[in-house]
This record gives C-alpha cells, structure tokens and sequence, in this order.
C-alpha cells in the first residue's frame, strides 16, 4: 500500500492522478498518505508547524526518507483556484504536485520552480 487517501471532509474526494503524480515523483516504493481535511485541522496544523493562523491549501510531512503525508484542504483549494484562474480540479493537482515536490526535498526557488514546470507539462497541469 504505498498510497492511501483518506478523506475526513465533506467534500467530494477530487479526481486527481494521485498516485501517478506520486509514482512520478516520488516512485512506486515511497508510502504516501494523502489527507482530505477540514478547514479547522489544517488551521490547527498550520499554527503548530508555520506558525500561521489561518487555514492554507496544502501541508507536506516528511516521515522519513520513504514516507510522507501530504494533507489538503479542499475548501481552502477551492478558493485558491479561483484566484489563480484554475479550475478546480486542475488546481488540486498542480498543489499535490507541489506537495510532492516538497516530500522529495526541495525548497521554493527556481530549482524547485524548474522541476514543477516539468512535471506540469508531464501531466499536462
């Protein structure tokens, strides 16, 4: 079981390429879990790890160097695609992808920025 999904919102779970995004990424032995939370979690997550008091789209948890959570919040993705122009759907991916990104160890700046683009145009985001 190298991917699981668990879905604690009320929000439909997207239909996103998890785990060929995962797979792409972060290969096909890397455990992910991928967390579908409520706005109240990651607002709570958030405080506790980046010490920001609001909600945000997306967290990443390195576990360690073979395994990760990443948690989304889906209502919080909602929004942020409408800012950015994206749909949805298409948003929630280009975040696991960066999510992803951030698991195998890279930080924002250009190099980061670089490989997303990548894999962006791979999966067609």
């Amino acid at each position: 079981m190298p991917l699981a999904i668990h879905n604690e919102s009320r929000a439909v779970t997207p239909r996103v390429a998890f785990r060929a995004i995962k797979d792409a990424i972060l290969g096909h032995s890397y455990r992910l879990t991928v967390i579908m939370t409520t706005a109240e979690r990651m607002k709570k997550l958030n405080t506790i790890y980046r010490d920001k008091t609001e909600p945000t789209d997306i967290l990443s948890f390195p576990l360690s160097e073979r395994e990760g959570e990443v948690y989304l919040c889906l209502r919080e993705a909602r929004k942020e695609a409408r800012k950015f122009g994206r749909s949805y759907l298409n948003f929630m991916s280009f975040l696991f992808i960066h999510g992803c990104v951030h698991l195998k160890g890279y930080d924002h700046g250009s190099t980061m920025e670089r490989i997303e683009v990548g894999l962006r145009q791979r999966f067609n985001i």
